[in-house]
């Protein structure tokens, strides 16, 4: 007797008792924008709902964050001065610091995230240091080491460095451990291409860059096999946990990377994706609730243990009902 295909046409209880693909809170990580200066909370008009925050005014957005039991926020920076090295990206009293000092104080149990790149803090814009126009790897390593101490040492548990200079991970793995800062984790972006979908970040961060682009050191999108490749250089190098960026253009490079990798693999939902999602809703063309949730399981299901998104605390809302 053949068997005809079957579909659960049950309740919504047993529906989720079968799923294959599962989401928590725990698995999302929380995007924020810090920018110097007081008593600031502004808008940015590209990515609708999300803010740049000053300092005095993260334990807002935190609280929250620490309510809902996501696995913990990243924080950008926005500085006040901007050089040609980007110093203000490892100064002990920059807006990075400042906002992790005040979020372990003020939640001392959410997990907090550095960025680390100079991308926001250069004048040109570029993660690394130029020399006649072109980006110097290797003194950018060195820049970027002591941008990663400076955040552990402000109390960072993970620091997540951006720049895809090669051999980053080592010399920061290397410099942390100089520092007796061994228990700080390295969340590397092993996997991140030159993507179109940067844009709204690059506004809400400014850090588009002055001239050229990004091309020589970001990887090329139609590229797969050089991603696993960077992966297991990072993983070699000691990242504890790797990132894949973008996310939903790239689900068969995050599940290329998920089979061939054995740490923890994170997939950054960027904004360029959260922008269209809001867009679309916005004109009444979807449905935000729906899409939002089902984008991120297309990306748990693709092979994603983390998920960086803009969505991730309205998911984490959503989950907790």
């Amino acid at each position: 007797m053949i068997q005809r295909p079957r579909r659960l046409r049950k309740s919504q209880a047993i529906r989720d008792l079968v799923s294959e693909t599962r989401l928590s809170p725990s698995m999302f990580v929380y995007p924020v924008f810090v920018r110097e200066g007081e008593n600031i909370i502004e808008e940015i008009p590209s990515m609708p709902g999300q803010r740049r925050y000053s300092p005095d005014k993260l334990p807002i957005i935190l609280e929250r964050a620490a309510n809902d039991k996501i696995g913990g926020v990243l924080f950008f920076g926005i500085p006040a001065h901007k050089d040609e090295t980007g110093s203000a990206a490892w100064d002990d009293d920059g807006v990075i610091q400042q906002a992790i000092r005040i979020s372990k104080k003020e939640f001392p149990d959410l997990t907090v995230i550095g960025d680390v790149c100079l991308c926001e803090y250069t004048s040109h814009g570029h993660c690394g240091v130029i020399h006649d126009g072109i980006i110097e790897n290797d003194p950018t390593l060195e820049i970027l080491s002591r941008v990663a101490v400076s955040q552990a040492h402000a109390g960072a548990d993970i620091v997540a460095p951006s720049d895809m200079m090669d051999g980053h991970t080592q010399a920061i793995r290397e410099a942390l451990d100089r520092e007796n800062l061994q228990d700080t984790l390295i969340m590397s972006y092993a996997v991140k291409y030159a993507s179109a979908f940067y844009g709204p970040f690059r506004e809400a961060a400014g850090s588009a860059p002055a001239f050229g682009d990004r091309k020589t050191y970001q990887m090329d999108s139609r590229n797969v096999r050089e991603a696993i490749k960077e992966a297991k250089l990072d993983i070699e190098e000691g990242a504890d946990i790797i990132i894949v960026k973008p996310g939903l253009p790239y689900l068969d490079v995050l599940r290329a990377v998920k089979e061939s990798c054995y740490v923890p693999v994170a997939s950054y939902s960027v904004s360029g994706e959260y922008a269209m999602m809001k867009a679309a809703a916005a004109n009444g063309w979807l449905n935000e609730r729906n899409i939002a949730l089902e984008a991120a399981y297309s990306i748990a299901r693709a092979g994603a243990d983390i998920i960086i998104s803009y969505y991730a605390l309205d998911l984490a809302e959503e989950m907790s009902q």
